[in-house]
């Protein structure tokens, strides 16, 4: 069995491939995606070759962990899967390709348990997931941003699951093309805004250089969460000494977080809608990867295999 996968060869060197898939388990699942996000953060520093050591880390690899598909295949006791509309948060089943994390793929080999159930209607919505789950990680059961940095796609859904929770953040972007699709929250640019005694800042732009001008705005025993995937961070120790500042790193998102968001998403307490802002077929993946990183009207590029 066969895949038209994306494989990043070396950095800066896309390519839409076919590859061989491992012959499937009894505890598999064969999936055939309809739906591929492009992750601007991870998958950025993979393209351009920054990426710091990585568990797995090495080229060439399919890179991915935002699909949507239909399961075509399973075995015995999970038969009763076949027709569903799942989310896949990536595979590692393409022989001697790197899956990292391997779901930008028209066809996966998937443990069944790494298939999550979701409702059709969400279409290619469902892809923002990942996404999705990423931000109900960095503030489920911790304070709620009082302040929000960035107005991407992880910054939008961070404010609008602070706002679900009855917060009111601020939203920092210096873009002024992405001040727009603000629900029931401020967008400005940092210059625009006077406040110096935040309590709670949660970063999502990724910006290495970042943390002095924050650490700056930061109240006595504030906390800055990173929710954002950065190569390399410094700041200067002596203004976070004063502040005693805290600082917090959002880690991958668990199992009950997707839960979570699937349940908001599905009932429409979660809004997902313009979030996806650019489509392409694989058969351009290079230069939609190159539109989905340096082309900032870009959110959100989706990979369409509905065709393939």
């Amino acid at each position: 069995m066969e895949s038209q996968a994306v494989v990043i060869r070396e950095p800066k060197h896309i390519e839409l491939a076919s590859l061989r898939l491992n012959d499937p388990g009894e505890s598999d699942l064969v999936v055939d995606v309809a739906y591929s996000g492009i992750s601007t953060g991870t998958e950025r520093l993979f393209w351009s070759g920054d990426m710091p050591p990585f568990p797995g880390m090495g080229y060439p690899l399919v890179p991915g962990y935002e699909s949507v598909g239909r399961v075509v295949e399973a075995a015995g006791a999970h038969r009763h899967r076949i027709g569903e509309f799942v989310f896949v948060p990536g595979s590692n089943c393409f022989g001697e390709v790197r899956g990292l994390f391997g779901a930008t793929a028209s066809r996966l080999v998937v443990p069944e348990s790494r298939a999550t159930k979701i409702d059709e209607a969400l279409g290619k919505q469902g892809s923002l997931l990942a996404l999705a789950a990423t931000a109900y990680h960095a503030s489920a059961n911790h304070k709620q941003p009082d302040l929000i940095v960035g107005h991407g796609v992880v910054g939008r859904l961070l404010a609008r699951i602070a706002v679900h929770a009855g917060a009111s953040p601020i939203v920092w972007e210096t873009n002024p093309a992405r001040h727009d699709g603000a629900y029931g929250y401020r967008v400005c640019k940092p210059d625009e805004d006077t406040e110096r005694n935040y309590r709670t800042i949660y970063d999502a732009s990724g910006d290495s250089s970042i943390l002095d001008s924050l650490i700056s705005r930061l109240a006595s025993g504030g906390e800055i969460v990173l929710a954002g995937f950065y190569a390399n961070l410094q700041f200067a120790f002596a203004p976070a000494f004063m502040r005693e500042a805290h600082l917090r790193i959002a880690a991958q998102w668990q199992p009950a977080d997707l839960k979570a968001v699937k349940i908001l998403a599905e009932s429409g307490e979660l809004n997902l809608d313009g979030l996806i802002t650019h489509h392409a077929t694989p058969h351009v993946a290079d230069s939609a990867y190159k539109t989905a990183f340096e082309n900032s009207a870009c959110l959100k590029m989706i990979i369409d295999w509905s065709s393939t």
